[in-house]
């Protein structure tokens, strides 16, 4: 049975220029399929060419070189844009532009459609996925080298399709469970001031029955209260009358979803992966405290005559090594990566989450959960993220002479919008608790506590590094 015209966009109800883009969407399905696949073709072509090309000699410009073009296109403009992207609209590019999207679900479609075995469908793989990819990446220089960058996503697009191959008849099973990004896109697209609004009162009153929705990330249509997991591909656009796109608050949905409902693997990502593992990487190569520790390790190595660690001969795709370039990581310089980084995680994260937890106990058993409150975090979150890819951006314009009078002060306010936001939630949080004022206060200070380690960290990076 066809479905009429979507109660939205009758002429009894004027639609809303968002639900007319929805529509839009999904009538012209046939239109996003092709700006897809233009997608994969330049994602290849500009991961794959650049891996067999000589490394950039000290004259090269990214106009005039393809593999500095490709660097500058993948780590200056795609990541950091896609990552402000969510927090603007959603996972538009998850549903209309992700390349390893379109392969995962054209090859699933034609694959061996097996189900979807309960190991995959684990909820902690966003997590390992994140961080094992963001620690790797360092190791092997992904955002310098062009074999380190066809390694890393390359191998995830292999990865992807891979399972599509084997699970999903059809679906985006690598989006929804195994892609490295998919936990933190699903963070950053709950502060996404538009959605796919679902109205369950319109499903239930439609009549008859009409064809089901092939939504690639396998959600519950019905009863979608968040915008986590869509891909905002337009498909369900005006089904049973119920779904449109549409504006909301950005606040609506940390304030408005059960504690049920935020997962423990979404809330250890934010806290250890995005504010502790990602802020490591992001600041290791800009820290004192990073180059102390080398070298004081490598005193201690040097005075006992243990000289191992300090070779330079490990292969390319596991630590750094183009001698080419002068550039080359030692054994020592691996394990320090490390330490940095997960030391960062240790400190950041665990303060986070003991404050948050000490924050639960102060306002009260049962008063709100510790994992509604690190939600309070994601704009904070999305800032970290967005500032420090967006170093890497303005490294590469750097070396090709380009400077902004004006960033210091435009890091200084994305940074303080991170986070006043997330102490504005906080306190919408914390205050919808009855119970005393002083308890109230208390939460709040101990909320303080990862506001305080974030922005400090950032100010070291900007300010004293």
């Amino acid at each position: 049975m066809d479905q009429p015209l979507p109660a939205f966009l009758s002429p009894q109800r004027p639609a809303t220029l968002l639900a007319r883009l929805g529509e839009a969407m999904r009538r012209h399905r046939g239109v996003i399929l092709g700006l897809q696949w233009i997608m994969v073709l330049c994602y290849l072509i500009l991961v794959t060419v650049p891996a067999f090309l000589p490394l950039p000699g000290s004259g090269a410009t990214i106009l005039g070189n393809l593999t500095l073009f490709a660097q500058f296109l993948f780590w200056g403009i795609w990541w950091p844009f896609v990552m402000l992207s969510m927090m603007l609209m959603g996972r538009v590019w998850c549903g209309v532009l992700c390349p390893e999207g379109a392969l995962t679900e054209w090859v699933s479609r034609r694959g061996l459609g097996r189900t979807i075995p309960r190991w995959l469908r684990w909820g902690g793989w966003p997590f390992v996925a994140f961080v094992s990819t963001t620690v790797y990446g360092q190791l092997v220089s992904v955002y310098e080298y062009p074999k380190a960058a066809l390694l890393v996503l390359g191998g995830s697009t292999l990865a992807a399709v891979i399972v599509g191959f084997f699970y999903g008849k059809g679906k985006r099973v690598w989006c929804r469970y195994l892609c490295p990004a998919t936990g933190v896109f699903a963070l950053l697209a709950r502060i996404a001031p538009v959605h796919f609004r679902v109205d369950e009162e319109a499903w239930k009153r439609y009549p008859g029955r009409p064809r089901s929705v092939d939504c690639a990330p396998l959600l519950d249509l019905r009863h979608m209260r968040s915008s986590s997991q869509c891909h905002a591909c337009g498909r369900c656009s005006g089904h049973r009358n119920a779904i449109e796109l549409a504006a909301r608050s950005p606040n609506r949905e940390i304030l408005a979803l059960a504690p049920e409902r935020n997962d423990l693997g979404a809330a250890l990502l934010l806290i250890f992966g995005v504010l502790g593992v990602a802020l490591g990487a992001f600041q290791w190569t800009l820290s004192p405290g990073f180059v102390a520790m080398k070298q004081a390790a490598a005193q201690w190595l040097i005075e006992r005559e243990s000289f191992w660690l300090l070779q330079d001969n490990a292969p390319w795709w596991l630590l750094t090594h183009y001698p080419e370039a002068s550039d080359v990581f030692t054994w020592l310089d691996g394990l320090c990566i490390l330490a940095y980084i997960f030391g960062t995680a240790l400190v950041v994260g665990g303060a986070t989450w003991a404050a948050l937890r000490a924050a639960q106990w102060l306002a009260g058993a049962g008063r709100f959960h510790w994992k509604s409150l690190a939600m309070a975090l994601v704009p904070l979150a999305g800032a970290t993220v967005f500032l420090g890819l967006s170093m890497l951006t303005l490294t590469q314009l750097r070396a090709e002479g380009i400077t902004f009078a004006w960033l210091g002060a435009a890091r200084t306010g994305l940074l303080a919008a991170g986070l006043l936001w997330s102490a504005w939630l906080g306190v919408r949080i914390v205050f919808g608790s009855p119970e005393s004022a002083l308890r109230r206060f208390g939460a709040l200070i101990a909320f303080a506590v990862p506001l305080a380690l974030v922005g400090y960290a950032w100010y070291l990076a900007f300010y004293v590094w």
